[in-house]
């Protein structure tokens, strides 16, 4: 995990280097901004892998590389097709330089893990961001330069307009945009399960898969723990797997899951620890946040502000955590999703969700956790876990009068789980945090009514944006003070769930 920056069509380093001024938080470990006759490449390094051997901008053959991200399978892609090479490093950024060598462009369609990353090759600039966009990748032109870095802050003082680039895809200045990866393959195949007890077995397997990969690591890993049902399971598969495990969780004083993760760690005999916050805190680390996380999104910036102080408590002794992202996506668990009633509105939405991501929760948790240079990993958007969850039945996700939601994930881990673990309501971060609200009646004091319904105008024409409330207001006048409008509104990712 790492940020890197980079440009195409120039030989000025120094932009660069004011680019990863920018994106130090992301790689306290190392630098380097390497140039090619065609283009510059940078990189801020948080060494995960190969700790020694690993740094970057990484050449090889005239070829050049930055990557930010992990590939969990890069030793069997090594062994299978680079078996007659000698490399010089255990790293996975050689090995993807050299498949990129060997193989061509198609090669993406062969990497399991996370990733953003950048190839120079003569005259050649290749691109390529994982499926659904955990790691990030933005994109701006300036006069017939081309630039890329891992934060649109990096790009604020290089470019008027910054755009995304899409999860998924991989692009070649000779071949153009290629979309390698849809996890959309139309409705779920009919038969793949016959019973209930089928799909339980395959979901825990995948999981346990998931969790399995994502503890490659030279340096120690611990996992998220809010005591809600997917950040426990998560601990209960890396408890199965590791024989000590360190497990965090943060809240405001009586929250309810600072209780709950503590009888889970109880349960598990993990190494507990956590961070209890207070209102004035919130407020005085808002700013940061923000800066941060690049979105005012009212959702985002709630959940972002616990997810600030666990990043912080848990890189005092770890660089790796696992947590529970992505759950909610897959088996229904928000709310707001039991007002679906149909098993094509659900699945519907289900793709949407997930599809948007990268624009939200994903955003939230990479730019929080590298806040304080920990690389977060997230299991359950595993692309297996992801095509087994949306090949399911979605009419099995329904939840029913007076049920919690997911409960076929709650059934799959009911007999590993303690009772209480499994049968506790859904609840957003913040909220179970005990934050959830706080930082709205802070705004409801700083901006009138005149001043909200000004702006709420004012959006509207301007960027066709709909100001929600007068909190929507307070975090995007924070955000306002650090990034321009123009480069916020266009790539501001919408919660769907408030």
């Amino acid at each position: 995990m790492c940020g890197i920056a980079g440009a195409y069509r120039t030989t000025d380093t120094v932009r660069i280097e004011q680019m990863l001024d920018r994106l130090t938080h992301r790689g306290p470990d190392g630098q380097g901004v390497v140039a090619t006759d065609t283009g510059v490449l940078g990189h801020t390094r948080l060494a995960i892998i190969d700790l020694e051997g690993g740094r970057q901008p990484m050449e090889h053959d005239g070829a050049l590389i930055c990557f930010n991200g992990e590939i969990y399978n890069y030793r069997i892609l090594r062994d299978r097709y680079l078996r007659d090479q000698t490399l010089e490093t255990d790293s996975d950024t050689e090995v993807l330089l050299r498949l990129y060598r060997t193989l061509g462009p198609g090669f993406v369609n062969l990497l399991e893990g996370m990733f953003a990353f950048a190839i120079l090759d003569g005259d050649d600039l290749f691109l390529a961001r994982d499926p659904i966009g955990i790691k990030p990748l933005y994109l701006a032109q300036r006069d017939h330069t081309l630039l890329f870095a891992s934060e649109i802050k990096a790009l604020a003082l290089q470019a008027d307009q910054v755009t995304t680039f899409p999860p998924g895809t991989w692009y070649h200045s000779r071949f153009g945009s290629h979309a390698y990866y849809e996890f959309a393959q139309g409705w779920p195949r009919n038969g793949v399960f016959e019973t209930v007890e089928q799909a339980k077995n395959a979901i825990r397997a995948v999981l346990r898969s998931a969790v399995h990969k994502r503890l490659l690591a030279d340096v120690p890993v611990g996992v998220s723990l809010s005591g809600g049902l997917d950040s426990s399971i998560i601990a209960l598969l890396a408890c199965a797997e590791l024989d000590h495990i360190e497990t965090f969780a943060v809240g405001m004083e009586g929250s309810e899951d600072l209780e709950a993760a503590r009888r889970m760690a109880q349960y598990l005999g993990t190494r507990h620890y956590e961070y209890v916050y207070t209102r004035a805190e919130m407020e005085a680390v808002l700013p940061d946040v923000i800066y941060y996380l690049e979105s005012a999104d009212p959702a985002l910036v709630r959940s972002a502000v616990p997810n600030y102080f666990l990043a912080r408590l848990a890189s005092e002794r770890v660089k790796v955590i696992l947590t529970g992202e992505g759950a909610d996506e897959l088996y229904a668990g928000y709310d707001y999703m039991r007002a679906l009633t149909t098993p094509e509105d659900l699945h519907r939405e289900l793709e949407i969700a997930i599809r948007e991501l990268h624009r939200t929760n994903l955003q939230r948790a990479d730019r929080m956790f590298m806040a304080f240079g920990v690389e977060g990993r997230v299991p359950f958007l595993d692309v297996e876990s992801i095509a087994l969850a949306l090949s399911l039945p979605p009419e099995w996700k329904l939840a029913a009068p007076g049920e919690p939601t997911k409960m076929l994930l709650r059934e799959a881990f009911a007999s590993d789980l303690p009772e209480s673990i499994v049968q506790r309501p859904k609840q957003k971060f913040s909220a179970g945090a005990g934050s959830m609200y706080e930082l709205a009646r802070v705004a409801e004091e700083r901006f009138d009514d005149q001043t909200f319904a000004r702006e709420r105008q004012r959006l509207m024409q301007r960027w066709n944006y709909r100001l929600p409330n007068k909190e929507a207001l307070y975090y995007l006048d924070t955000l306002r003070a650090v990034l321009p409008e123009r480069l916020i509104m266009p790539e501001m990712g919408m919660s769907r769930s408030l």
